[in-house]
């Protein structure tokens, strides 16, 4: 059969789309782009925000009209949250956030019983259960879901899942009660999936989880030393994701890596220290910061302060030389007033981020921000999303402006119009125009950054 995939939200469902692909392909199956015709979609959904149940929605409707005669399957974390409003927009399989093994085979299955029929639409089939019963007491995805690296097609940066769920339970966050609580895969799993990644061919590893800070608690990793079949390295200190990490350095030498999103409360001096052991960990770092006022991040439910916040980034750029750090904004939080939102303002530029994801407050229903009081109209979430998106604007042209002059190394992506584009270390992008010399994509060339057009950092090759 042909399928095509469709992927809505974060990294995580982009590693997991691309195992189900690689499932499908392994017994035959023949994935198409957009606008070949296909047998089957398959929709992996998101659910984190508002927006992105819409945006879920409209795409499942808009996949409906585009391909009427082929099945139309749904997975994700959209409809884990809520099977019956996926059901109702006539979908002809659902499953949620576990088993996509199983959800791909029950693919296969609508498939051949489709083939069988002459029928392209089958009664809907449902494969959610719940996670979640009471308050907060987790019932299922006990074992982390072992899914293998699938083969992006044209990518030079491959992902590795080495985590999912999440205990935090932060009070405006849905993630837990659709994702479970947090699971790790074991070290050795991960040293071969990264040895595989680094065979073949690929100059770039994202380590990504739903919240990788809490890799290893349920693995119960308290030894110093780590024993794996080909290498055996210890830390003075030992921290089971700097351990992970290190892991996928040993089993990967030839390919950088880079760190999915972090809480700020793992980035300590020790911490970071470790990290600028691994030789070919990328310069770049993303806080999971949500607020720079300590008052809004107590009712978020966060479990750290802005003055931890500021030591974490200090820490990182003690270790490691022009680092690019990012991070993420929540505004008009519940009970956020003016002057809490101008600390925040105040506080990420004293950060100084290299860039910022905004995003203005969306209740969620089943958390308990949804009920709290002091909630923000809507319209002013969004003017203070405007205004720190202005002076994340300024912080980001800042950065680049600073890496004039400097020869950094490049990851070559793709080509377009006459030029070369990849990703520094610190994961800005860079344009080089090819003229005589012709740049190999999926290569690392050192370039010496000359100036700035159109927001892109240019170059020559040095």
């Amino acid at each position: 059969m042909k399928f095509r995939t469709v992927t809505l939200g974060c990294k995580v469902n982009q590693y997991e789309t691309g195992a189900m692909e690689g499932i499908l392909r392994s017994r035959g199956h023949e994935p198409v782009t957009a606008g070949s015709g296909c047998d089957v979609c398959i929709i992996n959904t998101c659910a984190v925000t508002e927006e992105s149940v819409r945006k879920s929605r409209q795409t499942i409707r808009r996949l409906k009209k585009l391909h009427p005669d082929a099945g139309i399957v749904v997975c994700g974390c959209f409809s884990q949250l809520d099977p019956a409003a996926v059901e109702e927009l006539g979908v002809d399989l659902l499953s949620g956030t576990t088993d996509r093994r199983g959800f791909v085979m029950s693919v296969m299955e609508l498939m051949k019983l489709t083939d069988k029929t002459g029928d392209s639409k089958l009664t809907c089939c449902t494969q959610t259960d719940p996670i979640t019963q009471g308050d907060g007491g987790l019932v299922m995805a006990d074992a982390f879901e072992e899914l293998p690296p699938g083969e992006t097609a044209n990518r030079t940066r491959a992902l590795l899942k080495i985590q999912d769920g999440c205990d935090n339970f932060c009070t405006y966050c849905i993630v837990p009660h659709i994702r479970g609580r947090s699971r790790s895969l074991p070290l050795s799993r991960m040293a071969e999936y990264a040895k595989q990644l680094d065979e073949q061919g690929y100059k770039e590893i994202v380590i990504t989880g739903i919240e990788i800070s809490s890799y290893g608690k349920d693995l119960h990793l308290t030894s110093p030393a780590v024993q794996l079949p080909t290498f055996n390295f210890q830390f003075s200190t030992f921290n089971s994701l700097s351990t992970a990490i290190q892991t996928i350095s040993f089993a990967a030498p030839n390919t950088r890596l880079r760190l999915g999103s972090l809480d700020p409360a793992i980035l300590t001096d020790e911490f970071c220290r470790q990290l600028g052991e691994i030789p070919n960990l990328c310069n770049h770092f993303h806080i999971s910061l949500q607020s720079g006022c300590d008052g809004t991040l107590k009712r978020m439910g966060r479990k750290y302060t802005t003055h931890q916040v500021q030591q974490a980034i200090n820490s990182i750029r003690n270790q490691f030389k022009d680092c690019g750090i990012t991070a993420d904004l929540i505004t008009g939080f519940p009970g956020e007033t003016d002057v809490e939102f101008e600390q925040t303002i105040n506080f990420i530029k004293e950060a100084a981020f290299s860039d910022m994801h905004i995003f203005p407050y969306s209740p969620r229903p089943g958390t308990k921000a949804s009920i709290l009081p002091d909630q923000i109209d809507k319209k002013i979430r969004k003017e203070r999303a405007k205004k720190a998106l202005e002076t994340s604007e300024k912080m980001s042209d800042d950065f680049k402006r600073s890496q004039i002059g400097k020869t950094v190394e490049v990851l070559f992506e793709q080509e377009k119009g006459g030029f070369s584009t990849g990703h520094t270390g610190n994961y800005l992008m860079v344009s080089v125009r090819k003229g005589l010399l012709k740049i190999k994509r999926n290569t690392i060339k050192p370039v010496k950054i000359t100036n700035i057009k159109n927001d892109i950092l240019h170059g020559e090759i040095m």
